[in-house]
Parts: C-alpha cells; structure tokens; sequence
C-alpha cells in the first residue's frame, strides 16, 4: 500500500502516548492533555492503565488492547477510527511498540488510511544508554533475548558483526544466566552496563567488563528490571576447528540444512565458505 504523507485523513486519528516508566513526574503535559481529549483510550492492561488516569485526573473510557486479543480488537478499534473516534494507545510503561503492545494496531491503522501521531516520552533503552558511558552515537535496540538458552545463544552470535552498542531489557531472573551467554559468545574483553529501576527510587547503574558484571550479579541478588547494554570490543580472533563443528551441528540439529549452516558460520567466523566446509568435514571424518 502507498504511504500518502502529510495528508490527513478524514477519520480519526491515533495517537501513541508514552507513559513514565518508573517516576509519574515524567508524565508529560501533552501527554496528559492528549489523554483528556480523546475519545478512547487503548490499554495494555485496563487495570495498571486505570491507576494512571486516576492520578492524572483523566477520565476516559478504557479497552484492553494486548497479545492474545489482536485478532478481535483490532479491526474493532479501525472501525471506530474510521468512523470519526480519535483513539489513544498506551502501554503499560515506556513507548508503545518498543518490547509492548502496539504495532499490530499502528500498521492496521495505515493500511487504512488512518493519521498515527506519536507524542516523544520516556524509553529506558534510550534513558540507560545516554547515561551507560557507552557510545551512543551508533546503537542497536534488541529488547527481550529468547528465553530458550540456544535460541539466545543463536541470537547472540548473528549480532557479533554488529559495531554498535546493543540494547538489551533482561528480568532479574534470567540476567545472570543471559550475562554468562554474552561472555561465552562476544569474550571477556566485552563492556558491560547494567541499569535498574530506572527514574524509581532506587536506581542504579553497574559499569564494567563483562566478568566484572557477572560477578557482582553473583554477589548481590537482581532486583526490578534491567536495561542491559554490551559493547564488544572487536578482535581478530580465530575460531578453532572444534567451534566452528560445534557452531554447524548446533544449526543443523535446529533443522537448518547443512550447507547452509556452513555458509552461516562462515559468515559469521569471517572464514572462506570452503575453508569452513573443509574443517567441518575433516573433523567429521576423524571421529
């Protein structure tokens, strides 16, 4: 579909309003104004939402809008953007869309001609990186890893070419076991910065290599949230022949064809693809 810009529509509009992710200070004017004036809101969760608008004083009808209810309310809430409601959509902290609910209804929305208006607010991915001390002047938002350890791990290896800071979002119970993935994956030179609870009360940010990092997870309990930022530090390292076989079985017990698992590691080794099929095969034949 072609994207007609700076034309409005004859409908209603849709607006993404941010909400504070900790602290309600950071709560906008025209984010609170915005609130007031629509004819709808759109929650990720009614009930945290309704808390919100209590404490802003903004009274509005609400409806639920998140993962298991896509298919229904979507096309519920373009049929009331075509006929004239303007519509706010919210999630339960942070930028809709950003690791929450929203781009389902964004892209239905242009699709129908629908004007989508996104007020600027608060994100903790960019909240932690501008304070990390990490570069920020080129930076890849990867939000939630794969909870499953070789999907992560998988993960983790195809953004090794990546010469930026990546951002992560872990909960404290999974942050010591995905800081353990990135040593064994990006190497003990890796830069590390955890930052929790941010804009709450106790914030905090830990800066250090990644051995550092996973020690002191060791020692002090997570707690809240984090926002985890790595910066490899990139070296030219030859894998050895016994990685590389460990790197293509591992694709191709995942059911990705082995010479396609070769090109694969090649890629991401550095390698010559027949170098790299050489090594897998001579290992192979060994055994």
């Amino acid at each position: 579909m072609e994207q007609k810009s700076f034309q409005t529509s004859e409908y209603g509009k849709l607006y993404l309003v941010p909400t504070p992710i900790g602290n309600l200070d950071d709560m906008t004017i025209r984010a609170v104004s915005t609130l007031k004036e629509v004819d709808l809101i759109a929650a990720e969760d009614t009930r945290h939402s309704g808390i919100l608008l209590q404490h802003f004083q903004i009274k509005k009808d609400l409806i639920s809008l998140h993962e298991h209810n896509y298919a229904q309310r979507v096309p519920e809430l373009v049929d009331k953007l075509k006929k004239g409601l303007n519509i706010a959509q919210i999630s339960d902290a942070g930028m809709p869309s950003i690791s929450d609910p929203g781009h389902e209804l964004v892209l239905a929305a242009i699709q129908n001609g629908v004007d989508v208006i996104s007020l600027p607010g608060p994100s903790a991915g960019i909240t932690a990186l501008i304070a990390s001390g990490l570069p920020a002047d080129k930076f890849t938002f990867i939000g939630f890893l794969s909870k499953k350890d070789s999907e992560q791990k998988k993960q983790l290896e195809e953004l090794i070419p990546l010469d930026s800071t990546l951002i992560f979002y872990e909960s404290p119970f999974r942050v010591g076991k995905t800081l353990e993935n990135v040593l064994a994956i990006f190497g003990e030179k890796t830069k590390v910065v955890l930052a929790r609870e941010l804009t709450k009360k106790f914030e905090s940010y830990y800066r250090g290599d990644i051995t550092q990092a996973l020690n002191f997870i060791k020692s002090n309990r997570p707690r809240g949230e984090f926002v985890l930022l790595i910066r490899k530090i990139h070296e030219t390292i030859v894998p050895s022949d016994k990685l590389i076989v460990d790197l293509i079985d591992e694709r191709i017990a995942s059911g990705t064809k082995p010479i396609d698992a070769i090109k694969a590691v090649a890629k991401l080794s550095g390698l010559i693809r027949a170098d790299v099929y050489k090594i897998y095969h001579k290992e192979k034949n060994d055994v």
